[in-house]
C-alpha cells in the first residue's frame, strides 16, 4: 500500500474565466498568471513533480491556446540556443536549464463547462486506478506523498485536503477523517474549507456528468459525502490561492521574501 503507481495522473483545472482577476485575465487565463516570472500553473506542477508525479492532464477551456503555446514554447524560452536560418534543422540548446520531466496532455473540455464537466471529459486520458486533482490557481507546501499514502489506506473513492486559511471557499465538517458535509463559500468563520488537492478513485467518474452545468463542488462531491466515500486530509500548513488581484500581489511578494510552497530545488 505504500507504492505510487509511476504514471497516476494530475488533472489540473485551467478552463474558468478568473472573473474576479479581470486584471490579468482579460489578457491571458488565470494559469498562467505570473508569479516569480513564472505563471501560477508551473508553480502548481513544480510541487507535484517535486514528489514524483509527472503526468499531467490540463482541462482547457478560456484562452486555452495560450496555454498550449506556453509549453510547446518552453524549451526555447528556457535555453540557451543557436539557430542558423539557411538550414531546416531544429535549434541546437545548450543547456538543459528549465527543462521538466514533465509529460502533458492538453485536454479542450470547452469555452462554458463548470468544473465537474471538465473532469468527466478527461476520463478517458485516466488509465490508472487513481488520479489527482486541483485548481489552476492554489499553491501550497503540502507534503503530496504523505497525501497519497493517506487516501490509499483510507479506501474510500475520494479524499479532499482540508486547509484553514483567513478566507473561506467551500467548508467541510470532518469526523473520525471522514467528511460529513461539504458547503460551497459558506458564511461561517469556523471550520476547514476544501483547498483542493484532491485523490479520486476512478469510481468517480460515476458521480460526474458530461454537461457544462455539472459542478464539481455541487452534486459529485455532496454524493460522495452522502454515500460515506469522501475523506478528508487535514494540512495545516500554507495553502493561498490567486483568486483576486489582492492575492496575485500578495504571492508574488511571498516569493521574493518567504516563498514556503517552494518545496522542490532548482
Amino acid at each position: 500500500m505504500n507504492s505510487r503507481p509511476t504514471k497516476a495522473k494530475v488533472v489540473i483545472l485551467c478552463g474558468g474565466m478568473g472573473t474576479r482577476l479581470r486584471e490579468e485575465t482579460e489578457f491571458r487565463p488565470k494559469p498562467l498568471v505570473e508569479i516569480g516570472g513564472k505563471p501560477i500553473l508551473w508553480h502548481i506542477m513544480k510541487i507535484y513533480s517535486h514528489y514524483g508525479f509527472n503526468d499531467f492532464v490540463l482541462c482547457l477551456g478560456y484562452k486555452g491556446q495560450m496555454i498550449k503555446d506556453y509549453f510547446l514554447n518552453y524549451r526555447v524560452m528556457n535555453s540557451d540556443f543557436t539557430l542558423r536560418l539557411d538550414a531546416p534543422e531544429q535549434p541546437c540548446f545548450h543547456n538543459t536549464h528549465g527543462q521538466e520531466d514533465w509529460t502533458i496532455t492538453f485536454a479542450e473540455t470547452g469555452a462554458e463547462a463548470m468544473t465537474g464537466a471538465r473532469v468527466k471529459r478527461i476520463e478517458k486520458y485516466i488509465d490508472t486506478d487513481f488520479f489527482l486533482l486541483t485548481y489552476g490557481d492554489g499553491v501550497a507546501d503540502l507534503d503530496v506523498s504523505a497525501l497519497w499514502q493517506f487516501h490509499l489506506e483510507h479506501g474510500k473513492i475520494g479524499t479532499v485536503t482540508g486547509v484553514r486559511p483567513k478566507s473561506r471557499f467551500g467548508e467541510l465538517s470532518v469526523l473520525d477523517g471522514r467528511v460529513r458535509q461539504f458547503s460551497e463559500k459558506p458564511q461561517t468563520k469556523e471550520g476547514f474549507i476544501s483547498g483542493g488537492f484532491f485523490i479520486f478513485g476512478r469510481g468517480f467518474f460515476n458521480y460526474l456528468r458530461d454537461d457544462d452545468r455539472c459542478v464539481l463542488e455541487a452534486e459529485p462531491l455532496e454524493g460522495l459525502v452522502q454515500d460515506g466515500q469522501l475523506m478528508s486530509y487535514i494540512h495545516p500548513g500554507f495553502w493561498h490561492c490567486m483568486d483576486t488581484y489582492r492575492d496575485h500581489v500578495a504571492l508574488n511578494e511571498m516569493w521574493k521574501q518567504d516563498c514556503s510552497w517552494k518545496v522542490w530545488k532548482d
